[in-house]
């Protein structure tokens, strides 16, 4: 019971410092001086201390902070694989209800962006996952960064569909009850992926504005691998996660999208090749939404068809 004379918000901090945060960091050692950044920002953020875990994929660490755990995996294993990792060893401590997830060039500017977590985590016991706002180097937001369709205002909060891996939180009980990252995706998609199968068990996600990371403007075609991984993806994500029904009209959808976006003719090429790789390789076990998820998408404003 609240005391006499005890404001609420400091009945609502009480709350939030319960809810007990992880950090994981992956890294592939080529960003050496990004990554200290980051982890200076992150332990300078108000509450509580956090279990942060950086994790080197296929790469040796740095002398990383007093407290800050260090996995060094010899092989790169794809971001999905990686974060398993953490999660493992996460999940041995067994201290953490919350992990945050940040890109080792990425930066926490607001030192309340993990208070801010916390809060949202303990409001809500059916909030599974918060995608935060991923700001350039000028503060300005790309459309890709805000994982709605309707992109024109970033700052709107909302609840979506998807999330963006390298700025988020997810609650652990979210991977206990739907499982891991599909670590065989490497990268591409395993977000949507983890996405689909939270909602299907009741998870709510939220996009909040408030919630910044700050990260380099980039292209993702930067990566060799992006246009083959891309599509085999797409393909693995629609026959684990789609009705059967829903299978060839997502896939013919992103056919379209794709030649309408006009990649080059190798990229191109590297995306059909990805197309027809993820039709004839395992895909990992089948669970398709059910179609309440589906119609819960598609109130959302993203049907799972685009």
């Amino acid at each position: 019971m609240r005391a006499i004379g005890q404001p609420r918000t400091a009945t609502r901090t009480a709350v939030a410092a319960r809810v007990r945060l992880g950090v994981v960091i992956l890294t592939m050692g080529d960003r050496p001086a990004e990554l200290t950044a980051l982890l200076k920002s992150v332990l300078a953020q108000a509450g509580p201390p956090m279990r942060i875990v950086v994790v080197g994929n296929g790469t040796t660490l740095p002398q990383l902070p007093a407290g800050v755990q260090g996995i060094v995996i010899p092989r790169n294993i794809g971001v999905a694989g990686g974060r398993n990792a953490a999660l493992t060893a996460l999940r041995v401590s067994n201290d953490v209800d919350v992990v945050m997830f940040l890109d080792d060039d990425g930066y926490l500017p607001d030192p309340y962006a993990a208070e801010k977590v916390r809060a949202a985590f303990a409001a809500d016991p059916k909030l599974g996952i918060i995608s935060f706002r991923i700001v350039d180097e000028t503060g300005a937001t790309q459309r890709r960064h805000v994982p709605r369709l309707r992109a024109s205002d970033p700052l709107r909060p909302s609840q979506v569909t998807t999330f963006l891996g390298g700025g988020s939180a997810v609650r652990m009980a979210v991977f206990d009850q739907a499982g891991d990252w599909p670590t065989d995706y490497f990268f591409a998609h395993e977000e949507t992926d983890v996405a689909w199968r939270a909602l299907d068990a009741g998870w709510r996600i939220d996009y909040r504005p408030d919630i910044v990371l700050r990260h380099p403007r980039t292209s993702p075609t930067r990566h060799a691998l992006y246009y083959r991984l891309n599509a085999r993806n797409r393909v693995w994500l629609a026959r684990r996660n789609l009705p059967a029904v829903l299978v060839p009209i997502y896939l013919g959808m992103w056919i379209l999208i794709t030649l309408v976006r006009r990649p080059p003719l190798a990229g191109l090429r590297a995306w059909f090749g990805g197309f027809i790789e993820g039709w004839t390789s395992p895909c990992g076990p089948r669970r398709p939404l059910r179609w309440r998820t589906v119609w819960r998408m598609t109130m959302l404003g993203r049907p799972p068809i685009v």
